[in-house]
């Protein structure tokens, strides 16, 4: 392994020139990995010869393949050989790949800036979670009750407690709005539709009845080209439901694993108080963090730095959008932005993100918080179970960016938990 280095005090820029005689072992890895994914004629997953898998599949895609491997076993090997101070993931550049040439590709890392951490004892942040009461077990309770309804199917016209479902039909101009048709859409009519107005425009409609109604879009609505128009609606009622909710009763907590009404609400107000708690520790946590970053001092920090975290915000985004079944592609063209501009609004955010992973990693050199590798075994074993059945996973557990990233987590973790023991004393 051969690499050239540039340094400044921001980042470390490392040329490197890996021959074919370095990288056939990460070759015939690579051919393993195709052989598992790949059928080869004649032989059982992962048991094709190099040479069969090369005739078969090709020489480029055994190297692309082995890419990523080579290039993190030679990278992390150079950063140790250096005794390079690094933070947050590599640039890479791949300047030349192709079969039977050496391999080259640049890596541009950010070097750890200098940190000068508060003094904890400045540290102010008063810490004192709300306290349940009655009242508040007795609203979940009726949110329980509320969730296990009988639903009747009723002839007569739909009242304030009713449910119906509708074929909704949504024109601007009368042009049909994107995405503003829906097949036996169900709307409960006491609680707040996400289209404010629509179930007040329902109450008194019975099965088989049409409606044409326009409703106005709030300013700021989610929805960007929804938002401040006035959109028409032609509605159709499918059925109308009648709810009927159980009695709050000894019967109805046994329905619920409990033995008696009573022994419910002990539960609730445990699991209420629990929940209680959890949100003013990370209330507590992000004032801690916010000071620390506040009173801290920082040398330069590197520009790959923040953009490390400003692709980890476009990650988490896109992944957050994705569970709401949204694409990144129509969120932008919703609020109107490129993902150039994203990545702009992401600045402020970013830096203190990277301050705070600074202040965090700090502070755990200077306090002697280390992660083990039974701490790093025990997360593992959660992420497995958490993503069971999941492609790569296991694969990915093993990539040492993925493990130093859990590292890091972990080591979060620990400094949040001591930081809250200095300034919250039992």
């Amino acid at each position: 392994m051969n690499y050239d280095k540039k340094l400044d005090k921001a980042q470390a820029i490392l040329t490197f020139t890996i021959t074919p005689a370095e990288y056939q072992k990460d070759l015939e890895s690579a051919a393993l990995r195709l052989s598992e994914r790949a059928a080869i004629k004649g032989f059982r997953p992962g048991k094709a010869p190099y040479n069969i898998v090369k005739q078969q599949l090709g020489e480029v895609k055994i190297l692309e393949e082995a890419a990523e491997h080579i290039v993190q076993r030679t990278y992390f090997a150079a950063v140790k050989e250096e005794k390079l101070q690094t933070i947050g993931m590599p640039q890479v550049s791949i300047k030349k790949l192709a079969p039977g040439n050496d391999l080259v590709y640049e890596a541009t890392v950010a070097l750890l800036p200098s940190v000068m951490v508060a003094d904890i004892s400045k540290i102010k942040v008063e810490r004192a979670a709300k306290k349940v009461d009655d009242k508040e077990v007795g609203e979940t309770l009726e949110n329980l009750r509320k969730m296990q309804p009988k639903e009747l199917t009723k002839a007569g016209p739909a009242a304030k407690e009713d449910k119906v479902t509708i074929d909704m039909d949504m024109f601007i101009d009368n042009i049909p709005v994107e995405g503003g048709q829906a097949k036996n859409h169900h709307v409960y009519l006491n609680e707040p539709h996400y289209i404010a107005g629509l179930a007040e425009q329902l109450v008194g409609l019975k099965k088989n009845d049409t409606k044409e109604f326009t409703l106005p879009f709030p300013k700021d609505h989610y929805q960007k080209h929804l938002a401040g128009k006035n959109v028409d609606f032609k509605i159709k009622v499918n059925e109308v439901f009648e709810l009927q909710y159980a009695d709050l009763d000894d019967a109805f907590a046994k329905q619920l694993g409990q033995e008696s009404l009573e022994k419910l609400k002990e539960l609730l107000l445990a699991n209420l108080s629990a929940e209680s708690e959890k949100k003013e520790d990370q209330r507590a946590e992000i004032a801690i963090l916010d000071q620390l970053i506040e009173k801290s001092t920082f040398g330069e920090l590197p520009s790959i730095l923040i953009d490390s975290e400003k692709r980890k915000m476009f990650y988490e985004l896109k992944h957050d959008l994705d569970q709401r079944g949204i694409t990144i592609e129509q969120y932008l063209k919703d609020i109107k932005k490129t993902e150039e501009e994203i990545f702009k609004d992401f600045t402020e955010q970013a830096t203190k993100r990277a301050k705070a992973a600074l202040v965090s990693r700090q502070i755990a050199l200077d306090n002697k918080i280390t992660v083990d590798k039974a701490d790093l075994d025990k997360e593992i074993e959660t992420i497995k179970k958490t993503y069971a059945g999941e492609k790569n996973v296991e694969e990915n557990l093993r990539r040492t960016e993925v493990l130093d990233t859990i590292a890091a987590t972990i080591q979060n973790r620990k400094v949040l938990e001591w930081l809250k023991g200095k300034l919250f004393p039992q």
